[in-house]
């Protein structure tokens, strides 16, 4: 890989040669065994065009380090990429954000992988990008989930972060979270915090309440981390008080499920500190984005 593409990519938080595997799958599955591309191949000589990656709709692109390894993936040292705006930059119909020049065939053969990552993941960006714009002004702001695709979760974090958005937990084991079935399974809400907490002192336990009580409940046996599950605005505003009661404001509060967009203002003006929503990632809609060759 280029070594400015490798550091960029490495100084977004993602890994160069895990970005470079899922590259390379995707070209596997386009051009399995190392085949030529049929359409292109069948094609006579074409020569060296210049193209520009557009954006057909409004929002926030993503990616474009990545649609950028897609053409030197398959093009190497004959692509070149003549121009790309950052990743995190808000777009509107018609913006050019990336022009690349090369072989007209072998940009033809990795049009559809860059543009699957870039759109995908500025689908990710742009949804997150909403609720941001949504809760702007009220302190309060919108987390992921674990609701990512297989393989995909790095990426689809690293989206989020590009529309201002915050990350979850990536995994099972960077930070403990106690739900509905965790409470069951222990036999009470401060039962199964304090099953976390004697098991592993350090680690940062969030733990799911349904109602006022439970919240009450788990402050008062120390913790920290309370996700507010399923609560409308008038409940939310009493957690919030409840939180300055016991812990004077020191306990943080995320508020989750059946949340939408539309809903989002008046759940951050609440005061609770977080919002989240598997949305994000679990059934975005991509963002439109296109590559057009130049009329020379």
């Amino acid at each position: 890989m280029d070594p400015a593409l490798v550091a960029e990519i490495a100084d977004a938080g993602l890994s160069p040669e895990a970005v470079h595997a899922h590259v390379a799958l995707a070209f596997s599955e386009d051009l399995p065994g190392g085949a030529e591309d049929a359409t292109s191949a069948a094609m006579p000589p074409m020569g060296t065009a210049t193209a520009d990656l557009a954006s057909r709709q409004e929002g926030v692109v993503a990616g474009l380090a990545i649609a950028e390894l897609a053409f030197r993936y398959a093009l190497g040292p004959a692509v070149e990429v003549l121009a790309r705006v950052p990743d995190g930059t808000r777009v509107v119909p018609g913006d050019v954000v990336m022009t690349v020049r090369g072989p007209v065939a072998g940009v033809l053969t990795a049009e559809r992988t860059a543009l699957n990552f870039a759109s995908h993941l500025s689908g990710v960006a742009t949804a997150t990008a909403r609720w941001v714009d949504a809760l702007e002004g009220t302190g309060c702001r919108v987390l992921d989930t674990r609701k990512t695709l297989p393989g995909w979760r790095d990426l689809q974090k690293y989206a989020v972060r590009c529309g201002g958005g915050v990350n979850h937990r990536f995994s099972l084991v960077d930070r403990a979270m106690v739900k509905d079935n965790h409470v069951v399974a222990a036999g009470g809400v401060v039962e199964a915090y304090r099953a976390v907490r004697e098991r592993d002192g350090v680690i940062r336990v969030e733990v799911e309440v349904q109602d006022l009580d439970e919240l009450r409940a788990v402050l008062e046996a120390g913790c920290t981390e309370v996700l507010l599950d399923n609560m409308g605005p008038d409940l939310l505003r009493q957690a919030v008080a409840i939180n300055a009661e016991l812990t004077g404001g020191e306990a943080t509060l995320e508020a989750s499920g059946g949340l939408t967009i539309e809903r989002a203002r008046a759940v951050g003006e609440t005061g609770v500190d977080f919002v989240s929503s598997g949305a994000l990632t679990h059934s975005v809609t991509v963002l439109d984005l296109g590559l057009d060759f130049r009329e020379d």
